[in-house]
Formats: C-alpha cells, sequence, structure tokens
C-alpha cells in the first residue's frame, strides 16, 4: 500500500506504538520527527501488518500530502489544532466527502458490485478531525450495517483480527478502528456505538474508549441504526489522548439539534484539565451486582475484579457494595428475541433514521431516501424475514415507523423505558452519595473470532438506551492472555469525572500491553 520505510527519510526514527498526542506535539516542537515522517511510519505498519489484521479498509492518498501542508503551516509559525500531524482513523459508517460509505456490506460496496454511498460533505465530527489538524488515514472495518457488537466477521472485507489475541472476537462494531489503534497505524481512531460498539472493542484490545453522553457530541453523517441510542466517541491507547480527542469531538452544532443540550457542559480548560493522578482519593465507587444485572461473572473475571477493587482501594476510592439492589434498575432490562443477551428498544426509529440520513448525502447521490435504500438492497432485503434487522419487527412500536420512514416516528415506549433507567439510576447516586460506577467491562473472557458465542459485556443495554457516559480502561488479563478491562459510568455529562477516575486508575496500574504483531 505504501512505500518501505528503508526509502523514506525519518520514519525509521518513528515508533507509532508507544507515541501519546502528547508525545507527538513534543516531538513536532523539538524537531525529532516531522508530520510527514509520521504519517509514513504509520503508513509502513498498516502495509506491513493491515494484511493480517485487516482494520483499515479504505486508504486516503491525500494523507501523505495533508501531512506536508501540516509541515509547511507549521514553519511558518500558524497556530494549529490540537490534533495537527496525529494519525488517526474513521469507522467506515462515518461520513467523509468524497469516500464511500459502505456499512460492511457488500451491497453497498461499489467495490465489489453494489450501490456506492458517497457522501458529499464530512460528518461534522470529520469536519472537527479536521480543523482540529488530524491526519486521517483512512476508514475501518466494520459488520454489516454495525449489527454486531462482537467481531466483523461477515464484512464484505473479510474478519478484523483481534490484534492482542488473533483467535479471540476483536468486539464490535467498531472492529476495524480498535485494531487500528492496538497496532500502532494510527493514533487515534472514531468508533461509534449503539450496543457496545465502542467500550467492547476498546475492552477486547486493552484500550481506552469514551461512550460520550447522548447529545454531547454530533453524530449526523453516520449511517444510523437509531437516532436515540447512537453516539461517536474515541478510541485510544491511553485516557489523556482519548480526553484530549472527545475536547476535538464535543459541542453544539446547529445540524444536530440534540447537541444543544450539551452546551454549558465542556468542563473549563477541556477534559484534560481535571487529570490527575490523586483523582479517586475520596471517590465513592459503585461496585457491580445483581442490583445492576441479574447476571453473574465468570470465577476469572471475579478474581481480576477483586485485584482491581484492591488496586482502587489503594488510591484511595470507597467501594459500595452493589447500591442498586432492590431498586428494580436490573428488572428494566429485557432481552429482545431472537437475542437472549441484548435489548434493542430504541431501535425502532431505523428507518426514519436511515432516510434522515440518506437524505443529507447531498443530490448527487446514489440513493436518496429510505425508499430507494428499499429498493436496491431488496436481495437481501435487512428488514426481510431473514434480513440482519428483522428482529426490528418485535419492537411494538417499529411497523408503524416502517411504514412511513419520512414521519416523525413515535417511540413513547423507548422514552418511558429511559426515564425509568435515569430516575432509578439518580436516585441510587443521590441515596449513596456517588461519584461513579466501576464494573468489569465484560461477564466473562472473550469467546474464539469464529465461534458462536458473542461478546458478554455487563453495562451495553443499560447505558445505551439511558444514554449515561461511560469509560473503559485496561485492568490486567486472563491466564489466557485475554484482555480484562473496567468501566467507569456515571450521571449525564460527567465525562470529565470519569475520565479522571480513569486517567488514576491507568497511572497507577499501567496493565496495557504493547501487543506483538504477527505480519
Amino acid at each position: 500500500m505504501s512505500q518501505p520505510a528503508s526509502e523514506r527519510s525519518g520514519s525509521k526514527l518513528v515508533d507509532p506504538t508507544r507515541l501519546t498526542v502528547e508525545d507527538i506535539q513534543a516531538g513536532f516542537a523539538s524537531g525529532a520527527y516531522t508530520a510527514q515522517s509520521l504519517v509514513e511510519a504509520s503508513l509502513d505498519r498498516v502495509a506491513r501488518y493491515n494484511t493480517r489484521y485487516n482494520a483499515i479498509i479504505i486508504l486516503n492518498p491525500s494523507a501523505l500530502d495533508d501531512a506536508k501542508e501540516i509541515d509547511k503551516r507549521r514553519a511558518a509559525g500558524e497556530c494549529l489544532g490540537p490534533l495537527a500531524g496525529v494519525p488517526v482513523v474513521v469507522k467506515d459508517t462515518i461520513d467523509m466527502a468524497g469516500f464511500p460509505t459502505t456499512a460492511g456490506w457488500s451491497l453497498l460496496c461499489g467495490e465489489v458490485g453494489g450501490v456506492e454511498l458517497v457522501p458529499e460533505r464530512d460528518a461534522p465530527v470529520v469536519a472537527r478531525l479536521r480543523e482540529a489538524g488530524a491526519l486521517i488515514l483512512g476508514k475501518t472495518n466494520v459488520p454489516i450495517l454495525c449489527m454486531s457488537g462482537t467481531h466483523a466477521n461477515d464484512s464484505w472485507a473479510g474478519p478484523t483480527l483481534n490484534v492482542v489475541m488473533p483467535d479471540r472476537v476483536p468486539g464490535g462494531s467498531s472492529s476495524g478502528t480498535a485494531s487500528a489503534i492496538a497496532s500502532g497505524m494510527a493514533v487515534l481512531g472514531l468508533g461509534t456505538e449503539t450496543g457496545g460498539s465502542i467500550q467492547n472493542p476498546a475492552s477486547a484490545q486493552d484500550l481506552v474508549g469514551i461512550k460520550p453522553t447522548l447529545g454531547l457530541v454530533p453524530n449526523m453523517g453516520v449511517l444510523p441504526l437509531s437516532g436515540n441510542r447512537d453516539v461517536v466517541g474515541p478510541i485510544a491507547r491511553c485516557v489523556r489522548d482519548a480526553a484530549v480527542c472527545l475536547d476535538v469531538l464535543s459541542g453544539y452544532i446547529p445540524e444536530d439539534p440534540k447537541t444543544l443540550a450539551a452546551v454549558s457542559r465542556k468542563p473549563k480548560g477541556g477534559y484534560t484539565a481535571a487529570l490527575s493522578a490523586d483523582a479517586l482519593e475520596g471517590k465513592r465507587l459503585a461496585l457491580y451486582g445483581r442490583g445492576w444485572r441479574n447476571e453473574a461473572l465468570s470465577a476469572e473475571t471475579e478474581q481480576l475484579y477483586d485485584n482491581a477493587k484492591d488496586e482502587l482501594e489503594r488510591l484511595g476510592a470507597v467501594l459500595i457494595d452493589d447500591p442498586f439492589d432492590g431498586s428494580g434498575f436490573a428488572d428494566l432490562r429485557k432481552p429482545t428475541p431472537p437475542f437472549a443477551d441484548w435489548d434493542a428498544r430504541g431501535l425502532e426509529s431505523a428507518p426514519h433514521d436511515l432516510h434522515n440520513y440518506l437524505a443529507r448525502l447531498g443530490p448527487r447521490a446514489t440513493l436518496k431516501t429510505f425508499w430507494e435504500f428499499s429498493e436496491a438492497t431488496e436481495a437481501e432485503n435487512p428488514f426481510g424475514p431473514t434480513g440482519v434487522l428483522s428482529f426490528l419487527f418485535n419492537l411494538p412500536q417499529f411497523a408503524a415507523v416502517l411504514a412511513n420512514p419520512a414521519q416523525q416516528p413515535n417511540v413513547s415506549e423507548f422514552i418511558t423505558l429511559k426515564e425509568e433507567y435515569l430516575t432509578i439510576f439518580d436516585e441510587v447516586f443521590a441515596r449513596y452519595q456517588l461519584d461513579a460506577c466501576v464494573f468489569p467491562q465484560m461477564l466473562q473472557e472473550l469467546p474464539p473470532l469464529h465461534g458462536k458465542e458473542p461478546f458478554r459485556a455487563t453495562t451495553v443495554d443499560e447505558i445505551n438506551i439511558s444514554g449515561l457516559p461511560a469509560i473503559t480502561v485496561p485492568a490486567g488479563h486472563y491466564t489466557s492472555g485475554s484482555p480484562f478491562g473496567l468501566i467507569f459510568v456515571g450521571r449525564m455529562w460527567s465525562e470529565a469525572a470519569l475520565l479522571a477516575c480513569a486517567y488514576a486508575y491507568e497511572s497507577a496500574t499501567r496493565h496495557r500491553k504493547i501487543p506483538t504483531l504477527e505480519g
């Protein structure tokens, strides 16, 4: 895909697997390397490892020219953005002007005979990355229509591998983004989450992921599953990098009215301002139990969680055992048939959300309405009896939305459920004076890549239905080597506090290991 490093000056001096955003900016300031040499080193890793791990499915041919332009602007003394010269990747379902959005589906991929969806403008989050000076290397792999929190095995581009353990699931649906970051192909990446799609791959590959409060980050220009649940957030190798990226992505934009709720929510000085090694001192943290979800942890997960509890207490945290017990919180969750472990409520609006997404692609787009989409994908109708979205008919208000996607949908049952979740959550937090929850992100270790067992998380339904924020952070490893991660969950708009907790834990424990890659 690109020249070998030996033919490019400077790229040998850069080790992308260890660099943070802070390192990069310091290196630019000292002259240790340039944006060009950093992108060259990243592209070298793509050329060397992407065939094996299949993280990036579309390369940006202008990435190197963009890097040279950043170097020229820096040399001219321009004031550049916080991500200037930082290599990033973008999940396939997030629109980049002039690049196809395939959603992992052959029917939406021109390369394999499908219809191409090529947006005329960037999604707001991509526009914000560019404004911050980020260098976008390409787009990353996902399962068909992002309908797996476990892997991307059914993608038209083929499976993405877990960089830490190639024979285990990589997490989904932001599989490719996580693998690109874990492998050092890029420093930061964008994921999206509707049902675990940031937290699962981040935890599966020893990374930090931010699932933000619904409305903090605009999600227009993202091929949707649910306007009521979809969020965009960063995946990174450390908490500070994730916080820097959230600063860039978050905030109000007129095109996305729900972000009006984010006004005044951003902390003074940004999301890095409160990061400190002693941030856990005195923090009251809720522990996982059957009051949160009536599902047991595996024996080894319990052991790893006990180790993490000891670490948290040594850092000054006050641990509260299962404060949700007796609250009725766990009773709210009801898996949607045929799924045994996923509550899909909130996806009733999918046809309407897709109709609005297609309208944003622009007047020259191949598909502009939901009805054109249905006709183009009739061969594998996603809403048909065997389609990937056929389960939506088990949601009581879905049929009415499908009958008229252009009309504002009635999702009153979901709104009632969301209110119930938030009411109990806030009551428990107030009663026990909690600062956050800290849970194992998964119930048990990662299943095999090509098995039938799904990724089993502890918080996916609860926080995606309620809209609550969460941060994942590496917290150890199973005997097999499978990563174990914690997830910090908090009140709406509490990202700064959660990041501070995660940063203090990360700083004291340093559980993440740099994986050994196979070329």
